[in-house]
């Protein structure tokens, strides 16, 4: 799937604070390993590009939880239930790519470069790939060696959430009121569940509201589609399971898309209809939905490159896993 690629290079100013990361981290250490990676992403999200939403999203979850050390990469042991399964993980999908990604690694620099930049890269060149913009990512991450599933329900945004307890969140991994519109804007590529936001749909919560109410903040149109179509099973029942665009028309293309649609109530989650309570956030949207594609990219890009920073591992900590799936054994 041809399409024009924008590119914005945006350094990250949290580099220094947030870890000893630094840009061509691994230019003596496995010489071209960005380029590998870049190409092989490139590749395939070309062929798939729905492949560029899967690693976004799971590059966003891995920070969210324990900072991006890959620890949403982890399988669960006997010891305990790891990130990955826990309900809100369990739609992530890219798993296996990244470890194809690590695999081709591996043949290159045995041992070198960590999950958690694997990760943080392909995403980043999968945004790229499918026409929205780079920014530079420093490496040196470090694998974490820890993965809880109840630190994963605790740390990651519910799509219930209120403005209030986004931002609060959000404050929590250093991340600003426009960091929650600016990466809101993801979802110019993404699918949501029918069961996320089936209470906006059937059973929404007010004063004197029935069972079967639908949020009055939706589209009257767009909520009766949902309804009707989208998230109705042929049995005539909800289609808890079924995908529905984030962005319907465009959710292959990384555009303004989303942030128009949600000026018009045509928004899935509850926590992307809460950017619209607040005036600060209010106003961002409406600058953004009314501005240039640029401007959106380059302040996504400021974003993920600082959300790509949050409580990395370096130095000495954590360890860089031969498998993304698992911890080195101690002989590794």
């Amino acid at each position: 799937m041809a399409m024009a690629m924008a590119v914005v290079f945006v350094a990250s100013s949290a580099t220094g604070v947030r870890g000893q990361l630094t840009m061509g981290f691994y230019d003596q250490s496995c010489p071209g390993v960005e380029r590998l990676i870049g190409s092989f992403v490139r590749q395939h999200v070309d062929r798939v590009p729905t492949v560029a939403a899967a690693l976004l999203r799971l590059h966003f979850h891995d920070c969210f939880v324990r900072g991006c050390d890959a620890s949403v990469l982890l399988n669960s042991t006997a010891a305990g239930v790891a990130e990955k399964d826990a309900p809100p993980n369990l739609t992530l999908r890219g798993f296996d790519f990244v470890e194809r990604v690590k695999t081709l690694v591996e043949e290159a620099c045995p041992g070198v470069v960590s999950c958690a930049d694997v990760l943080a890269l392909a995403a980043r060149d999968a945004v790229t790939a499918i026409g929205g913009p780079s920014w530079r990512v420093p490496t040196g991450r470090r694998d974490g060696t820890v993965s809880n599933m109840q630190e994963a329900l605790d740390e990651l945004p519910k799509p219930s959430m209120s403005f209030k307890q986004l931002k609060d969140l959000f404050a929590t991994k250093g991340l600003g009121v426009r960091d929650l519109v600016w990466l809101s804007g993801a979802h110019t590529i993404g699918i949501a569940h029918c069961s996320s936001f089936a209470d906006r749909l059937y059973g929404f919560r007010s004063a004197g509201a029935g069972n079967n109410t639908t949020d009055p903040t939706l589209d009257a149109a767009y909520a009766t589609n949902l309804r009707s179509r989208k998230c109705r099973s042929p049995d005539g029942g909800n289609a808890e399971d079924a995908a529905v665009e984030m962005d319907p028309g465009s959710h292959l293309t990384f555009d303004l898309g989303y942030y128009r649609s949600l000026l018009k109530h045509r928004c899935l989650l509850q926590s992307d209809a809460a950017l619209l309570t607040d005036p600060v956030a209010k106003a961002d949207v409406e600058g953004i939905a009314g501005g240039p594609d640029e401007v959106f990219f380059q302040l996504f890009a400021r974003s993920m490159a600082t959300l790509s920073t949050v409580q990395v591992k370096t130095g000495a900590d954590g360890e860089i896993r031969r498998n993304c799936a698992v911890v080195n054994s101690p002989s590794n």
